[in-house]
């Protein structure tokens, strides 16, 4: 055993390696760009073409809908 200068250095050690580890491998610049591809993958930028297509289906399905009603409301008279 070492004497508790020894035991100090080594609590130091213990205890600052982990925040030095984190520090120097949790810096933005290692891994922005990975970030950025990975959301760019998860989450592509949304065409032009689609919002009158989700429109059209929108409307086609709110008319079905209306004529389900219509039919289920002749139906009970």
């Amino acid at each position: 055993m070492g004497n508790w200068m020894l035991e100090v250095f080594r609590m130091g050690v213990y205890v600052s390696f982990p925040v030095v580890a984190f520090y120097c491998f949790n810096q933005p610049q290692f891994f922005e760009e990975w970030v950025i591809q990975t959301k760019q993958e998860c989450f592509p930028p949304e065409s032009k073409s689609h919002p009158p297509e989700l429109k059209e289906a929108i409307a086609e399905f709110q008319r079905k809908h209306q004529e389900k009603l219509l039919k289920q409301l002749g139906d009970n008279k």
